[in-house]
């Protein structure tokens, strides 16, 4: 488990490239958001983790989930498309669809509102939005699904870590019952470990209070390695 200070550290850093040129400005939409080339420098620190591989190893789950097998090995992928397509599912409910920090999937952040406080239940007025991710899932079949969860830094280490794994398979739970297939889903919880915002705000604790889905485009270069 990561210390507190560590904790401290990366928040600081991360507070540290909001303040500075790091920021670039979004051509969609206007906003400043932070540069993927700012966020890869901070290595393992606040969101490294995006950084790494697949949960569970890349090649296991491509064969598990039988992604190219059927095609002969080709595996087409639309990710802008795809992009759009879940900003408008989501548009107006809080929840953030972007680039992987090095570009290379999807991320879907569901805020702190998905659950109710201690609770891995999932609110009723995200479960629309969840059925829309959950279709685009199913319309882009070639692609692995990382469920991960997070908590602010509010009671123990290890029910934190218990908590975000019960709201990651919780999510998980309901895209599989939304018709994507479960082979293709992973689930971690992370705990406290992976603050977005400062955890002595209420307003920093209710950001690091999240369910993130990593969706990774599964290419034929990937098929081929991989059978």
């Amino acid at each position: 488990m990561i210390s507190k200070k560590f904790l401290t550290s990366s928040v600081a850093a991360i507070a540290l490239i909001g303040t500075t040129t790091a920021c670039v400005t979004d051509p969609n939409t206007g906003n400043q958001v932070i540069s993927r080339t700012a966020i890869g420098g901070l290595g393992g620190a606040g969101l490294g983790y995006l950084l790494g591989g697949l949960v569970g190893g890349k090649t296991a789950r491509i064969v598990g989930a039988g992604i190219g097998a059927a095609a002969g090995g080709y595996v087409g992928y639309r990710m802008d498309e795809q992009i759009r397509e879940l900003e408008e599912v989501t548009a107006g409910t809080g929840v953030d669809v972007t680039e992987t920090p090095n570009g290379d999937g999807i991320l879907v952040n569901f805020p702190d509102v998905t659950f109710a406080v201690n609770s891995t239940n999932i609110s009723p007025q995200m479960r629309d939005t969840l059925d829309g991710v959950a279709q685009s899932m199913v319309d882009y079949p070639n692609s692995l699904i990382d469920v991960m969860g997070h908590t602010d830094a509010t009671g123990s280490d290890q029910y934190n870590l218990d908590l975000s794994r019960r709201r990651a398979e919780s999510v998980s739970n309901y895209l599989v019952s939304r018709g994507v297939a479960r082979a293709r889903i992973e689930t971690i919880g992370y705990g406290e470990q992976y603050p977005v915002a400062d955890n002595s705000t209420e307003s920093g604790r209710s950001q690091n209070r999240r369910v993130e889905i990593r969706i990774t485009p599964i290419t034929e270069q990937d098929v081929n390695a991989a059978y």
